[in-house]
């Protein structure tokens, strides 16, 4: 084995910076949520205990935790669902190079590079002049949505321009119509990159706050409510509901996680079963 060279130990102590930089903070709520009962939001820390996880789950003076844990949960499954079904659409359609397909294409990733902030305030006014009432279910959706969408069709791009269309072809020569080629074919093709854009629809959606702050209307979801309770809340109660709410979407990566993980041994069980029965 040859003897590393200095630049890679000054990369890989540069790289572990930047992972203690990136992950630093969390690391520090985390044990920070850990503080004894007199403990307060600073360190050093004064014994150690769970009494700031009981208490978050008792009645607290300021903030809803969990009507906005709600509120968040929903509208991340709303935009989920919607992000996957329209990506997918929009792939669909991109294959087709219809008239008009490249004004769209930069018109749907120019929401990227607008500041979230005028995104949110954009919406706020539209609702406001149509005489809408501005919900985190309705405005806040689809503030969200120009955040989500994009992201989801890039995705979508990447696939089906890799997707080989023999697959199809093969399909539409046994009798399989559109959709029964689409559902059969495709979509279990596409599998594993359809739970990637749900991941990013569900993530992106539960911890987005600049595109919600003038679009939730008079109901928080959890990133504004946290927000809210930064100015308010001086127990260690906010490093535990910040360490839960981590520990949340860690499990909900892992959900995904597994579940591709279980589609790609599925499909490699098949193949294996498919060739033996070839032979």
């Amino acid at each position: 084995m040859e003897p590393r060279s200095r630049s890679f130990y000054v990369l890989a102590g540069f790289f572990g910076l930047f992972l203690l930089f990136l992950y630093g903070p969390t690391f520090t709520i985390a044990i920070l949520s850990f503080q004894g009962q007199q403990g307060g939001l600073t360190f050093p820390m004064r014994g150690t205990s769970l009494h700031w996880f009981r208490d978050l789950f008792e009645q607290q003076a300021v903030g809803d935790i969990w009507g906005s844990f709600r509120r968040s949960l929903a509208l991340g499954l709303m935009v989920m669902v919607t992000t996957v079904v329209v990506s997918v659409m929009g792939g669909l359609a991109f294959r087709k190079r219809f008239a008009g397909n490249a004004v769209l294409f930069y018109l749907v990733i120019t929401a990227l590079v607008i500041p979230s902030i005028l995104i949110s305030l954009g919406v706020g006014l539209i609702f406001s002049q149509l005489g809408l009432p501005i919900h985190w279910a309705s405005s806040g959706f689809g503030s969200q949505l120009t955040w989500t969408l994009p992201f989801g069709l890039l995705i979508m791009f990447a696939v089906f321009n890799r997707f080989d269309k023999s697959y199809e072809e093969a399909a539409r020569d046994q009798g399989a119509s559109n959709w029964q080629t689409i559902r059969h074919v495709i979509l279990p093709i596409i599998a594993p990159s359809l739970i990637g854009v749900a991941l990013f629809g569900f993530t992106l959606s539960y911890d987005e706050f600049a595109r919600t702050l003038l679009t939730a209307g008079s109901y928080n979801t959890l990133p504004l409510e946290i927000y809210g309770m930064t100015t308010n809340v001086t127990t260690p109660v906010i490093f535990a509901l910040g360490t839960l709410t981590t520990a949340f979407s860690l499990v909900i990566i892992a959900v995904f996680l597994l579940t591709v993980w279980g589609l790609n041994r599925r499909r490699a069980r098949q193949g294996s079963d498919a060739g033996k029965g070839m032979v």
